[in-house]
């Protein structure tokens, strides 16, 4: 019975193990530009690209510093966001903050883990046999999705971060883990890993509330963890994209749903946004302000379209 139990408990390990990280191993994705030579570029109206080379992953490197006393950016909204923080996305330093720590749901800013794990853990080129599940995920959608076929994992993850599709992110957490239920096991133990101590995930993509969850702390460390991927970068800064794809005509042309990005902001450098009923306007933007990159992460946001760049302008100035 002891030699079965082992044998049991060695196969639920690594059932639940992360895979590899394999790399990209896609030429088509060129990251030859560092990230400091990117912030300088778009500070001085230089870059046309937001293109950022790998970066190996460590905990200790996405916290962010302790909070100075006073706080750089003193400033109070006559209608609040629930919560949010402003940062340096490069030191880690905390900028602004109001409430930081208080749980809240975060609807699709859940890609955000989602997007981490399929990047460092997985190659652009390898292909993602679609389910039925993944076309009835339900909410914001890639759409054609191909049951039955296989699609690049590399063009569900632009589908995942530009247009924040749900069907892209079941269809990548069962490619990963063998379902959504193992996936989210798997994100629940990286959260842990980066240390984000108020967040809890309950699916892939963040359509249901119940049970996912996060904080501007967190979701300020998640950002810099998913910037640091060269492929995030890549993919969160650019205004759209034409994949190949499995459809008549053979390629599929998506575009960025951040509002900024869209209103033709080159300062802007990413991430996510998201909205569902409970959580409202979530939002986590980046951008190139004062030689520097910051960070925003605004959770039930009243108007984030008036209060990021608000924010941003601040940063800017401290």
């Amino acid at each position: 019975m002891a030699g079965i139990l082992v044998l049991f408990i060695c196969a639920a390990m690594t059932l639940l193990a992360p895979p590899a990280n394999l790399g990209d191993g896609s030429g088509s994705e060129e990251l030859g530009r560092d990230r400091s030579a990117l912030v300088t570029a778009i500070a001085r109206g230089e870059a046309q690209t937001q293109v950022v080379p790998e970066a190996a992953q460590a905990p200790s490197r996405f916290a962010l510093l302790p909070a100075a006393q006073p706080l750089p950016v003193a400033h109070e909204f006559a209608d609040p966001p629930r919560a949010g923080l402003m940062f340096d996305v490069d030191t880690g330093e905390v900028l602004w903050e109001l409430h930081p720590d208080r749980e809240l749901p975060i609807a699709s800013l859940t890609k955000m883990m989602t997007a981490l794990m399929i990047a460092e853990g997985h190659r652009a080129g390898e292909k993602v046999l679609i389910s039925r599940a993944a076309p009835k995920t339900g909410g914001s959608m890639i759409g054609l999705l191909p049951v039955g076929k296989k699609v690049s994992l590399g063009s569900l993850l632009q589908g995942l971060l530009l247009v924040s599709g749900n069907d892209a992110a079941t269809a990548l957490a069962e490619h990963d883990a063998g379902s959504v239920e193992r996936f989210v096991l798997r994100m629940n133990r990286e959260a842990a890993r980066l240390g984000l101590g108020c967040s809890r995930f309950s699916s892939p993509h963040g359509l249901e509330d119940d049970g996912n969850y996060s904080c501007p702390r967190d979701l300020a460390v998640l950002a810099r963890a998913d910037l640091a991927n060269g492929r995030i970068a890549a993919i969160a800064g650019s205004d759209r994209a034409r994949l190949p794809f499995p459809i008549e005509g053979g390629v599929l042309e998506l575009y960025n749903n951040n509002p900024f990005i869209r209103a033709g902001d080159a300062t802007i450098t990413g991430l996510k946004t998201g909205y569902t009923k409970a959580a409202g306007r979530c939002y986590v933007t980046t951008a190139v302000r004062g030689g520097r990159e910051l960070g925003v992460v605004l959770l039930d946001s009243p108007n984030p379209l008036e209060q990021v760049p608000r924010l941003l302008e601040l940063g800017a100035a401290a």
